[in-house]
């Protein structure tokens, strides 16, 4: 593994760590000033601030106490497509409770896109997507 997809993979864990936390200002921060944040819902929030406020309402709010499940940056799929872009793509998943288990339901794919800018690997592009079967 190159330090670059090791710099990438640990962002992925602080992010993971900062929502663990409650923490919407230290989750905020692991993204650009004008990134894309784009929910299951399809929602879009632009912008760090806008990123770190939407969360720090979830983690006060209906998602406090909730805890992300599995290991996002042991486990993604990390490409670059520039030494300073990577494109990252993993399963993810939540319990609302806190439990070390994806709660049914809760599943999803998620893709990122990270750039290197001074000095430092941020998200600039999210994508949350919930997992399900449309055969069902």
């Amino acid at each position: 593994m190159t330090t670059a997809e090791a710099d990438v993979r640990a962002v992925l864990d602080r992010l993971t760590q900062a929502w663990n936390d409650g923490d919407a200002t230290a989750y905020g921060r692991l993204f650009t000033e004008d990134a894309d944040y784009v929910t299951f819902f399809g929602l879009n929030f632009p912008g760090r601030e806008a990123i770190e406020e939407s969360h720090r309402a979830l983690f006060e709010g209906p998602l406090k106490g909730s805890k992300l499940t599995g290991r996002l940056g042991a486990e993604a799929k990390v490409r670059f497509v520039r030494p300073d872009v990577a494109v990252v793509v993993v399963g993810g998943g939540s319990s609302l409770t806190g439990a070390d288990t994806t709660d049914e339901g809760r599943e999803s794919t998620v893709s990122f896109v990270l750039v290197h800018e001074g000095g430092e690997w941020l998200i600039t592009a999210f994508q949350n997507t919930r997992v399900s079967d449309p055969r069902s």
